[in-house]
């Protein structure tokens, strides 16, 4: 039979990176808003595209009305406020189960380009939000003529 050493110590920290990796592999999915969700925060999941002339912000916000959606542009950053309110509860349901997220919420997304904040346009359907906003002339591609001689 063999002796084995007790190391607290060692053992204690062994326990605490395997609760790290835990946490990282459960939240590995959204590494930008793992402290937001962790702290109980909602946020609408948003999909940033850059075209040849524009930029197309998409922002999932279900349950929340258009009139209730703030949208500012400055500084290249683009920021959107809201809030999704709860439902009043009924006395005689008797929940199981609760996962829908619910309060007041801020995103503000750094513009990858400079853009024309002015003449920016929004469209919402369906709980979907989609934000065009026009690249800046001084971030338009340019091309450029070759004269032979």
């Amino acid at each position: 039979m063999s002796i084995m050493r007790w190391r607290p110590t060692r053992d204690l920290l062994n326990v605490r990176d395997e609760m790290n990796r835990l946490f990282d592999s459960v939240f590995s999915g959204w590494p930008e808003r793992r402290e937001s969700l962790l702290e109980g925060d909602w946020a609408p999941s948003v999909d940033v595209a850059e075209m040849e002339e524009e930029i197309v912000v998409t922002a999932e916000l279900p349950g929340i009305e258009q009139n209730e959606v703030e949208i500012s542009i400055a500084d290249n950053v683009l920021t959107l406020k809201g809030e999704k309110k709860e439902e009043t509860e009924e006395k005689k349901k008797n929940y199981h189960r609760i996962e829908r997220s619910y309060g007041s919420f801020q995103r503000s997304i750094g513009l990858p380009t400079g853009v024309q904040a002015d003449k920016a346009t929004a469209k919402y359907k369906d709980g979907v939000l989609r934000i065009t906003i026009p690249k800046a002339e001084e971030a338009m591609p340019k091309q450029i003529k070759i004269d032979v001689e």
